[in-house]
């Protein structure tokens, strides 16, 4: 493992599971947790948290909004801003949405791991 790799953390998967294996909480470690943890904010709208309110993300407020490139941009303005609140283990380097045909709008986050530069692109789909 290489020095800075424990600061990536380690925690329960989400979503929650057992490792069947040993019948223990599952859990993940490094870039997966990091993931997952993206994935949790962007997932969770505020308020749901009951011990952290302001936990989440903003853009399922704009889920019956209608499907337009101004749409699109405030949904890759919320996705942005909640990253960079929420999960300090990177820098967002850029946000693009996407309004696709079906309804959906897609996301994709360009972010960098601060302690390894290691550079990553992941995509998620909000849909009403």
């Amino acid at each position: 493992m290489s020095k800075g790799k424990e600061y990536l953390g380690r925690g329960w998967s989400f979503p929650f599971k057992f490792d069947g294996s040993s019948g223990s909480v599952a859990y993940t470690e490094f870039e997966e947790n990091i993931r997952q943890s993206m994935s949790l904010i962007l997932a969770t709208r505020p308020g749901e948290r009951q011990m952290l309110p302001e936990f989440g993300c903003r853009a399922h407020e704009l889920m019956f909004a209608p499907n337009t490139p101004a749409t699109a941009s405030q949904i890759a303005s919320h996705v942005e801003a909640a990253l960079k609140r929420w999960e300090p283990r990177i820098e967002v380097n850029a946000v693009k949405a996407i309004s696709e045909p079906s309804g959906a709008v897609r996301v994709v986050v360009d972010y960098v791991i601060t302690v390894t530069q290691a550079r990553y692109t992941r995509s998620q789909s909000f849909k009403s």
